[in-house]
């Protein structure tokens, strides 16, 4: 007898007079194996098989022949190569970053490829650090990476919001740590506020998404 599932055929051989050879006496009812138990062990094993196969949720469907899968540790969430994990912890852009690094991870840079974020800071209470700062010269904005901030997202924040604007208001030295969330206009990602970097926010941490075992 054969079953044949997606990916998986399993076929257990049946013995025609098995059941009166089983019932010649009672050791060996006990002592044999009947095909009904066959069968059950043969769909035990298939079951297990098919888990393990879709154990992993990335479909190698999606990817090339000899490409590696990547995923995220458990509590990050995966996009493009990239793994990210909102902390809801409030805390200085400082601590922030702190407590990404013992991540193995840093405060995220947002280009292009994080539109997709966009749609997760959409209550009023969602406003996260980010990986920007201009604390060693007022100005000049840099990712925690080491890269400048592309010009073309400095100048539409610029015009549309009127930031960065340094202000004082909260602490004497200014603002020189950025977040990014809903407020007014903010509906984009390229549009952001320089804060005090003391203030208390949530943050998003981003790493290198880790390789998986490759596709055959």
């Amino acid at each position: 007898t054969c079953f044949h599932f997606t990916n998986i055929s399993f076929c257990i051989p049946v013995c025609s007079n098995c059941s009166a050879n089983i019932q010649q006496s009672g050791s060996s009812r006990r002592s044999k194996v009947t095909p009904e138990r066959l069968v059950l062990l043969g769909l035990i094993v298939l079951l297990a098989a098919a888990l393990i196969m879709n154990s992993d949720p990335v479909l190698c469907s999606d990817l090339f022949e000899g490409e590696t899968r990547l995923k995220c540790e458990a509590g990050w969430e995966k996009h493009g190569g990239s793994c990210y994990y909102f902390s809801t912890t409030k805390s200085s852009w400082i601590n922030s970053r702190r407590f990404c690094v013992d991540l193995g991870s840093d405060l995220v840079k947002i280009d292009s490829r994080e539109d997709r974020l966009r749609g997760l800071m959409v209550e009023d209470d969602d406003k996260f650090w980010i990986g920007l700062t201009d604390s060693v010269e007022e100005g000049r904005w840099f990712w925690v990476d080491g890269s400048p901030l592309d010009e073309r997202l400095e100048t539409t924040n610029e015009n549309i919001l009127k930031e960065p604007d340094d202000w004082k208001g909260e602490n004497p030295a200014g603002e020189d740590c950025v977040r990014m969330g809903e407020r007014g206009g903010s509906h984009d990602l390229t549009c952001w506020f320089d804060k005090a970097c003391n203030v208390s926010l949530k943050s998003i941490c981003e790493k290198p998404a880790a390789p998986g075992r490759p596709c055959v």
